[in-house]
């Protein structure tokens, strides 16, 4: 996770030259028809009524609004709501010709209803309903804990590891803090071999998790369980082991940074997802704690973390004598120390 929005623009989109370019050459004509005042609930636009809208002009509407209104990614947000609304991913995969076509009347007042969501800061994830994780794309609803790209690199990381042991055993695989599932159906889905666990304090993400996994038709190979580590470690350990491996993206910012959060993230993400105490890693304790006794002997641990996280874990595993070692930190796509991995002591 990261402390700011999670952006929009990890989907390919037109780019803000592009458009730039189809304003100039007055491809957009009917600005004064269609920009009406940002009032009624929460400042959102009232939907023109019997007027012919094409998609590149819903776009620019959205776009300025957005930006009028303080909105993240004014130009991408409403780029991915249309397209949403139009059945694809991104407007990139219309041919330009479409993009000079009119709104049905139905779709329409739903990209006015999609966009005056994001108006209340909702991210484009909740208002869309979904979003892509590596390969799959899964379904997403607030309050549920939205997946980053840096999560990406550490499935990324751990696959590497765990196509080097295919064909030794069959290989089991807890993920603690699933939310929507992505870490855990992601591995499923790319390691066939693989069964998992997954587990949750979150009922909301248990049930997603289950919804994602039944959608991609990967429930055969995984357990979910309404699980609160901190509260409930003997009933962890008796439901969740022995594993192979142990990998999550669990609670890690500092409590005192929770305040700072973008609207986006304080207003509609669960913060029991994000709130990791005073220094960020009680979560983290407890994991490490249970770690020696859910893994088989030189079972592997993937951690997502703070980078101020590395060093404290590094310490605390070699002072505290918990039956793991320390194998190293890796860093993100941003060059930060982000992950950890960890293996039982023989």
């Amino acid at each position: 996770m990261m402390l700011g929005l999670m952006s929009v623009s990890s989907r390919s989109a037109w780019t803000q030259r592009s458009y730039t370019e189809w304003i100039r050459r007055g491809i957009i004509q009917q600005r004064a028809l269609l920009w009406l005042p940002c009032g009624g609930v929460g400042g959102a636009l009232t939907p023109p009524v019997d007027s012919i809208v094409t998609v590149e002009q819903a776009v620019n509407v959205w776009m300025q609004c957005f930006q009028q209104h303080g909105i993240s990614e004014p130009l991408l947000s409403s780029q991915y709501i249309i397209a949403h609304v139009l059945g694809k991913k991104t407007l990139q995969s219309l041919e330009r010709r479409m993009l000079q076509e009119r709104l049905s009347d139905k779709e329409r007042e739903t990209v006015w209803a999609l966009c005056s969501k994001r108006l209340t800061r909702m991210p484009v994830q909740y208002v869309i309903e979904e979003w892509d994780f590596r390969d799959l794309t899964l379904k997403m609803r607030p309050p549920v804990f939205i997946p980053r790209p840096e999560t990406e690199e550490l499935v990324s990381l751990l696959l590497k590891d765990l196509r080097s042991q295919l064909g030794v055993r069959a290989l089991r695989c807890l993920e603690v803090g699933c939310g929507s599932g992505a870490i855990s159906l992601s591995l499923l889905h790319s390691v066939p071999q693989l069964k998992a666990v997954a587990l949750d304090q979150s009922q909301e993400a248990v049930c997603l998790t289950k919804e994602n996994a039944d959608r991609l038709g990967l429930l055969d190979r995984l357990e979910i369980y309404h699980l609160d580590i901190l509260k409930e470690a003997d009933l962890t350990l008796r439901s969740c082991g022995p594993v192979d491996v142990i990998v999550s993206n669990p609670p890690y910012l500092f409590s005192q940074d929770m305040e700072s959060l973008q609207a986006e993230i304080h207003r509609f993400e669960d913060h029991s997802a994000l709130d990791g105490g005073l220094d960020g890693m009680s979560v983290i304790r407890q994991i490490l704690t249970l770690a020696p006794r859910l893994l088989t002997d030189e079972g592997r641990m993937y951690l997502e973390v703070d980078p101020r996280h590395p060093p404290h874990i590094k310490g605390l595993v070699e002072e505290s004598m918990l039956g793991l070692q320390y194998l190293g930190s890796h860093c993100d796509f941003t060059n930060r120390l982000r992950f950890c991995i960890l293996q039982k002591r023989g």
